[in-house]
């Protein structure tokens, strides 16, 4: 019997196809497309992958698919798009459980009526739960309700072998198997195929404000951030922007809470941020999104170090008009670059600010880019972890079946 026959058994003759053009990961074609529409269709498909010596790529909006390595080969595009439910809302315990396929903007817009939230921004506009899990992409908020590995207390399972298997509790008190959470989140898919996920709740803010100030250099942004981290305000978040190397830098804090001490902190940090600083009920348009560009690199850093990084950016990212964004309050930053930027200068930038960042007690990693920009650099860079990533990896997916080649180390 043929493997798409095999397939179409396991999740239905309507949910599986051959791969086409359209359905390639970072320009690998797969064999084939499944489109499972409940976890355990998802466990049949991945038995099959394992009978059949599949390699396996998991899809949900397809918006990242080309971030990290190619992979080094696709049999199987296992589409989770179909697996888009809100299985449970506890308001009382504050907790949700979704399914992968859920787009973050619907689970938000599900949870508003109960007055709660994910903390969690829309880096990638459309993105899903399971993308953001498998990426562990995080924006503005970290800096107050932590990272995505935070918030997430549970997730379920399908592990390259086909079989089931669930981490963590449904409530929040609960926190057996959380270590496990957390080596799923920012994994790429190379560890296991998730089919539900539980997340902590945050309660929707009665009252925002974002201050927001320029500043000419980034040791005088640098300084503004410093002097916020430092006061008892209590910030969201603490984002920059600057939308090319011979632009001021925006500086931009976010408060929440209740009417009145919003008013009191937004006043607090309009006086640190200095005489020029603007109040506003309104979100800036940049505000947590990732930089608009072909090349994308997320540099990270201790939060000390965010003004050596970004300018290291304005230095060696002159010859590519690169820009640069993100969450100065945690050292997380992004330089976006045009996709007309000749390959080896986004090289020669990529190394000058590896070498900053690491300075600065972090890494620089090439998210996204152009082949001919990959085809010159190692994309992930040093990893301190390396040895135990790939054991860890040996034990969850002995055959490499899942995302191979797409992650550090060509895991």
């Amino acid at each position: 019997m043929s493997t798409l026959k095999v397939l179409a058994r396991a999740c239905g003759q309507e949910q599986v196809s051959a791969g086409t053009d359209k359905d390639a990961v970072d320009g690998v074609r797969p064999s084939y497309v499944a489109t499972p529409r409940d976890a355990d269709a998802v466990a049949a498909v991945m038995a099959v992958a394992d009978d059949e010596n599949l390699r396996v790529v998991a899809r949900g909006a397809g918006s990242k698919l080309s971030w990290g390595n190619p992979p080094t080969n696709v049999d199987l595009v296992l589409d989770l798009s179909g697996l888009d439910a809100v299985l449970e809302h506890a308001a009382g315990d504050l907790i949700v459980r979704v399914q992968p396929g859920v787009r973050l903007a619907q689970l938000q817009d599900a949870l508003a009526p109960a007055g709660q939230r994910v903390a969690i921004d829309e880096v990638v506009p459309g993105s899903t739960v399971g993308g953001i899990i498998a990426t562990g992409l995080s924006g503005p908020s970290r800096l107050l309700h932590g990272a995505v590995r935070d918030l997430l207390i549970g997730v379920s399972v399908v592990r390259a072998n086909g079989v089931a298997a669930r981490s963590g509790g449904r409530v929040v008190k609960n926190v057996a198997g959380y270590d496990l959470c957390k080596i799923y989140t920012g994994s790429y898919g190379t560890l296991g195929i998730i089919t539900e996920a539980i997340f902590r709740l945050h309660p929707i803010p009665a009252a925002t404000a974002y201050i927001a100030v320029s500043a000419p250099d980034e040791e005088t942004a640098g300084a503004k951030v410093a002097a916020v981290l430092a006061s008892q305000v209590t910030p969201t978040a603490i984002e920059v922007d600057r939308p090319s190397p011979d632009s001021q830098m925006t500086v931009c804090v976010l408060v929440e809470g209740f009417g009145p001490g919003v008013t009191a902190r937004a006043a607090r940090v309009e006086a640190l941020l200095g005489r020029d600083a603007v109040v506003s009920t309104h979100r800036p348009p940049w505000w947590g999104l990732l930089p608009t560009a072909a090349t994308t690199i997320r540099m990270t850093c201790q939060p000390s170090g965010v003004t050596a990084v970004a300018r290291a950016v304005a230095r060696g990212g002159a010859a590519v008009h690169a820009s640069v964004r993100g969450s100065a309050g945690t050292g997380v930053l992004y330089a976006g670059i045009a996709a007309e930027a000749d390959p080896a200068e986004v090289a020669r930038l990529l190394a000058e600010v590896r070498g900053v960042c690491a300075a600065e007690g972090g890494s620089a990693v090439l998210l996204d880019a152009p082949a001919p920009v990959k085809a010159l650099v190692d994309v992930w860079g040093p990893i301190p972890a390396i040895t135990l990533m790939r054991k860890v990896k040996q034990s969850f997916d002995p055959q490499r079946r899942l995302s191979p080649g797409r992650f550090v180390g060509g895991i």
